[in-house]
């Protein structure tokens, strides 16, 4: 028997992707599937893939099904995990998907959330400098949010570094579908999608802004203010963020990929691409990992470094599971691939 894990918000999108992953987990097993709506249902009802779990049905969320684990998985909407984590047995080992716990600032979280703020709990991206050591003695973890973990991991190398001014950061990033979650909602439908792109949340309104500026910053060591940009894309997952910043003088390419390949040649999941190729968000569907690629804007005198990742993965329940494998004492890498599926 293996250690055993439950899944708050497995009706989900997010959800559905963290039971596929702890599927093919050498370490762990699954417990209780809990859903809101989606209670009752059979998993391959909103799930078909998932054939192994074709004999279980969603329970409903109660502190009592969660309770009895090694950790809890909460992948539920913003703004729902703090209630019931205040319900759960104290001491319970839980990684949120959400975003209740990741903000430092209370007053940025009601700005951007609304309601109380709940607290702050250790930050979930591992390859952050000394992230790594907390999250390993953390009960609990904030997962990232998905455009924050492509934006951090492309830029904090750069900003830590000095080699970009941090006060004048823009981000333009394009993400799939998923990333608004298994609500129906008009924009999503596959007639206003399909052949299309469009911005939104434009001029500062996205909920994912305090959180870049708040990693960015602490790699900074100074204030980061940042431009974003959210567009949606035809395609089902995936992410790929071309973030730019004001070079310092005389910094080179060369000076960025050695910044970048320093910061990250060790990391499993996070690789530099070859001089001159670009990401592809092919090229991470359904893995665990981050492709990069940076160059120096002479012209505009400009950093460009361009992050691909799968929102579903690196930016959701791949590095979910990733958390969960250092909070539990595992291999970090179990039950989670590097390589991504293509064509």
């Amino acid at each position: 028997m293996g250690l055993t894990v439950a899944v708050a918000g497995a009706s989900g999108y997010a959800g559905g992707e963290l039971l596929r992953l702890v599927l093919g987990h050498p370490d762990l097993e699954l417990g209780s599937l809990c859903a809101g709506a989606g209670a009752g249902q059979p998993v391959t009802a909103l799930h078909p893939g998932l054939t192994p779990l074709a004999s279980r049905t969603f329970a409903a969320t109660t502190p009592e099904a969660l309770g009895g684990h090694d950790l809890v998985f909460l992948a539920l909407p913003h703004g729902e995990s703090a209630a019931l984590v205040a319900r759960l047995a104290p001491g319970t080992r839980i990684v949120d998907l959400g975003a209740d716990f990741r903000l430092a600032d209370p007053v940025a979280w009601t700005r951007y959330y609304g309601g109380s703020h709940a607290g702050t709990w250790a930050y979930g991206l591992p390859e952050l400098p000394g992230a790594r050591a907390a999250i390993v003695v953390a009960r609990t973890v904030a997962n990232p949010g998905c455009y924050a973990t492509a934006v951090t991991l492309g830029l904090a190398p750069l900003l830590t570094a000095g080699l970009v001014e941090a006060s004048d950061v823009v981000v333009v990033a394009a993400s799939g579908t998923s990333g608004a979650g298994r609500k129906a909602t008009d924009g999503l439908l596959a007639s206003n999608v399909m052949g299309a792109m469009s911005a939104y949340k434009v001029g500062g309104t996205h909920q994912h802004i305090p959180e870049m500026e708040q990693a960015l910053t602490g790699a900074a060591g100074s204030p980061v203010t940042l431009s974003f940009t959210p567009l949606l894309a035809p395609m089902p997952r995936g992410i790929v963020a071309t973030c730019t910043a004001r070079l310092r003088a005389g910094v080179t390419t060369e000076q960025l990929r050695d910044c970048i390949t320093a910061a990250y040649d060790t990391e499993p999941f996070v690789h530099l691409l070859p001089d001159g190729t670009w990401p592809t968000t092919k090229a991470t569907a359904g893995s665990n990992s981050a492709v990069v690629q940076a160059v120096a804007d002479l012209h505009a005198g400009r950093a460009v470094v361009t992050v691909a990742i799968d929102n579903l993965g690196k930016g959701a329940a791949g590095q979910a599971l990733q958390n969960a494998n250092l909070v539990l004492g595992l291999a970090e890498t179990a039950g989670l691939s590097a390589s991504g599926v293509t064509p």
